[in-house]
């Protein structure tokens, strides 16, 4: 089937390109290949017949013969500003992407949709994948699909605004449309800026890694490979109109998490790390609007769709830390 993905050179979007790729499916890629993109993967992918990539802002005009041309079975988008940091420095970039972008996409798909025929349009979906942050900070228990909104940055709010047009388009223009919410990802391919490479590439270079506040903070953390997956089931079986959370109850503190990387670190020697924690950590000044907790209630697409994890959080951080070591980072 072909296969349309805005966002394609993002963290996610590359491993999702190169997990259809290897199913034989045809990929369409769209990216604008922002500084946090994997571009030297989008270049090797190239060489494979099954995919087409076009370097492009979602906010073209253009995306509207490159949906037409595709002639997708299904649409996904990935593409969006996501470092809550950058957000809170420039929210205009957040707004312009996140929103703006996402509506482009969704009025000329809806126009796409308009004209195939009933076969087509009975296989047809359109995926927007979400975040977790949309749920705002818990104190306690789990956020599930029916959970309200409550974003606290420009980051989360934008992706809970685009989140709302694409609703909107499944209600008033019937566009097949359905939301997913993940929890944090974590795998290769992932940008620099984030935790898990930031810690793995301060420890590299001997600097000391930034911890905001008291590093208590709990996020919840899924494989990227599983991500991926339930994207897949998602859309293989999942019902549009609907939204479903993605999420793995691996939840842990920023703290404990870098004590977990540098423990794996040790036992793996890949470099001599004989110093207290304290030795490697500097605490810093607590982001603005800083959300404690982020959970998931994952009961619908375990028993809707019969998804769940295939990898371990101790075997997946593992073959995170070597592909940061070993391939790139």
């Amino acid at each position: 089937m072909n296969i349309l993905i805005f966002g394609c050179a993002g963290f996610i979007g590359i491993n999702l390109t190169h997990h259809f790729l290897k199913k034989k499916h045809k990929v369409i890629g769209v990216d604008n290949l922002t500084y946090a993109s994997n571009i030297d993967e989008i270049n090797l992918l190239k060489k494979n017949i099954n995919f087409k990539f076009f370097k492009l802002d979602i906010r073209s005009k253009q995306i509207q013969r490159i949906i037409d041309k595709s002639q997708p079975k299904w649409v996904i988008n990935l593409a969006a500003e996501s470092h809550v940091d950058n957000s809170i420095n420039n929210p205009n970039k957040f707004i312009t992407t996140n929103i703006n972008g996402l509506y482009n996409i969704l009025l000329f798909t809806e126009r796409y949709y308009k004209k195939l025929n009933n076969i087509n349009k009975k296989n047809f979906k359109f995926l927007q994948i979400s975040t977790d942050e949309v749920y705002g900070s818990l104190i306690r228990g789990s956020a599930n699909e029916n959970f309200r909104y409550n974003p606290s940055s420009p980051y989360s709010a934008s992706k809970a605004s685009a989140d709302m047009l694409v609703n909107s388009w499944n209600v008033t223009y019937k566009l097949p449309t359905i939301i997913s919410y993940s929890c944090n990802n974590f795998g290769p391919f992932q940008n620099k800026e984030k935790l898990i490479p930031k810690v793995l590439l301060s420890l590299k270079n001997s600097k000391k890694i930034p911890v905001y506040g008291n590093g208590m903070n709990k996020r919840e953390w899924i494989f990227v490979k599983d991500h991926i997956l339930a994207i897949e089931q998602i859309l293989n079986k999942g019902k549009t109109g609907n939204t479903y959370n993605i999420g793995s109850k691996n939840n842990i503190s920023n703290l404990d998490l870098i004590k977990k990387i540098i423990k794996i670190v040790k036992k793996k020697n890949y470099l001599n790390l004989d110093k207290k924690l304290s030795y490697y950590i500097e605490f810093v000044k607590d982001r603005k609007g800083h959300d404690f907790r982020y959970s998931l209630n994952c009961n619908k697409i375990k028993k809707k769709l019969s998804w769940k994890e295939k990898y371990t959080f101790e075997e997946s951080l593992e073959k995170t830390i070597y592909h940061y070591f070993f391939y790139k980072l």
